[in-house]
């Protein structure tokens, strides 16, 4: 039986969850940056490891939310200007 202050699979801590896309990308650029160092201890390297995980989903799920935000302006046959989804691809 899980812990009852565990989190569902799919939720993020509290703290990472109000971070901005930029702010997550610099701590996770920060952990990423300790890690390769590595100054820090296993345990503590096993945490840091984990906290980069949250932070690179939740920049994910920032960037996917932008993503569907953007719309591409085009051009009809008559000329006429519309919007529609964003496509990467």
């Amino acid at each position: 039986m899980p812990p009852k202050d565990a989190l569902p699979a799919d939720a993020l801590p509290a703290d990472i969850a109000a971070l901005s896309f930029e702010a997550a990308l610099r701590e996770l650029e920060a952990i990423v940056r300790q890690l390769e160092d590595g100054r820090v201890d296993l345990e503590a390297s096993i945490e840091t490891y984990g906290r980069g995980a949250l932070l690179k989903r939740h920049c994910e799920a920032k960037l996917a939310q932008a993503k569907a935000r953007v719309e591409a302006i085009v051009a009809g046959p008559d000329g006429e200007l519309s919007t529609k989804a964003f496509d990467a691809g």
